[in-house]
């Protein structure tokens, strides 16, 4: 069969005007989010510069051209569809992984990956070129499952349960749990850098959200690599008798020996969770040794989905729960095959974090969205999804002159 022999690989911008708000910012393509929750006041690692601790987006945020659309294409015309970001992952996978796939099968999986990791080693290993790996990775896996007929799931070996149970993320706990679902994470609001009364407002809001919602509800702290070890045991027993049931990414990524220290002296009825800004199986193998409960790979950024089902089996070795970061219909196609995938994190994206909608929207047609706290994945070829055809796309990357594919 040759139907699946990959024929092109190409990465696209959405066309977009310019917004008033883009223009005063210098923006390109996407405006600062000065009204939604998630570019407002949020604990993350520049939190510790004053003129960026009001809002997360003007610490971390790039002018980097926004989201990326990686299509796959086939002998047989099918084509598999991916999202990333940034111009220089668009540029990844354009001039260099694109010449390593073209020509490979859809249906060979662990040898494109390696051809794309391994040609990459002398400047990747972590970071953007792991987020082009994972794009280019997870279109393939959409372009098998459309070129045979199959939903993703099918391709990993079955799906073990029809729906999975889903946690949501977002400002607004009473909302999580009147929708049904299965507990309700908050971004942490204040850092370390902002003292004792900053401290003090993260556990009055932990208290109030707990006020809002009924008193067996879980809720949990997205903590995202902006905490130092004293405080983040402090917040673990501060939080606990709340009902709160994890703290998530105190620490960056990398301090591995910071992890162990948490979890040996937060409460044990907690659950220290981190893992999406980890990278292939190797890393995620120091967290597990590091003593991290619950791993939470985002497969769009650890290796797509190749590398997460290695991770998985990492993970079983060493008894350790998955959970991973949200990704859209690619994390509840590899949770509903994984044994223990019993639970999900769903985005609440709107800007209020009152409504729910598509993780993709409007690009993508086809994201199942959750009900009454479930959200049941179908049989459709591939990830179910397709590009929106009354989206404009532009090209990501320009031609360069005498660049061998």
């Amino acid at each position: 069969m040759t139907a699946d022999r990959i024929v092109d690989v190409r990465t696209s911008f959405v066309r977009a005007e310019k917004s008033e708000s883009a223009r005063h910012d210098g923006g390109d393509r996407e405006p600062v989010r000065r009204d939604h929750w998630l570019g407002g006041k949020v604990a993350n690692p520049m939190t510790k510069y004053a003129e960026f601790r009001d809002n997360r987006d003007a610490g971390i945020g790039a002018a980097d051209g926004g989201t990326v659309v990686v299509e796959v294409e086939s002998e047989s015309g099918a084509v598999g569809v991916s999202t990333t970001a940034g111009l220089a992952t668009a540029a990844v996978i354009q001039q260099h992984l694109a010449r390593l796939v073209v020509g490979e099968r859809a249906s060979a999986h662990s040898r494109t990956w390696d051809r794309m990791f391994s040609s990459t080693l002398r400047y990747g290993r972590k970071g953007l070129v792991l987020h082009a790996i994972s794009a280019v990775d997870l279109a393939i896996w959409d372009l098998h499952g459309k070129v045979v007929g199959e939903p993703v799931h099918a391709l990993l070996g079955g799906r073990i349960r029809g729906a999975v149970q889903v946690y949501a993320t977002g400002p607004r706990p009473e909302t999580a749990a009147r929708l049904g679902f299965a507990g309700a994470k908050l971004p942490l609001v204040w850092g370390p850098s902002e003292g004792e009364a900053g401290f003090r407002n993260n556990v009055a809001l932990a208290r109030e959200a707990r006020d809002a919602v009924p008193a067996d509800f879980p809720l949990m702290y997205d903590c995202w690599m902006a905490l130092d070890v004293d405080y983040a045991v402090r917040l673990a027993h501060a939080v606990e008798p709340l009902g709160f049931t994890w703290i998530e990414e105190p620490l960056p990524p990398d301090d591995y020996a910071g992890l162990r220290r948490i979890r040996d002296r937060m409460p044990p009825t907690m659950t220290l969770n981190t893992g999406e800004h980890e990278y292939t199986a190797n890393g995620f193998r120091l967290l597990c040794e590091a003593g991290v409960d619950v791993i939470q790979p985002d497969l769009g950024w650890c290796g797509g989905m190749t590398e997460v089902l290695r991770i998985a089996a990492v993970a079983r070795v060493y008894g350790v729960r998955v959970i991973p970061h949200t990704c859209g219909m690619p994390n509840y196609h590899f949770v509903v095959t994984q044994p223990g995938g019993d639970l999900a994190e769903f985005p609440v994206l709107s800007a209020d974090g009152e409504h729910l909608a598509p993780q993709h929207a409007p690009l993508l047609l086809g994201e199942d969205v959750p009900d009454k706290g479930w959200l049941t994945v179908g049989e459709k070829p591939g990830f179910g999804l397709a590009l929106n055809p009354d989206v404009e796309l532009v090209p990501a990357v320009p031609e360069l002159p005498g660049l061998a594919r």
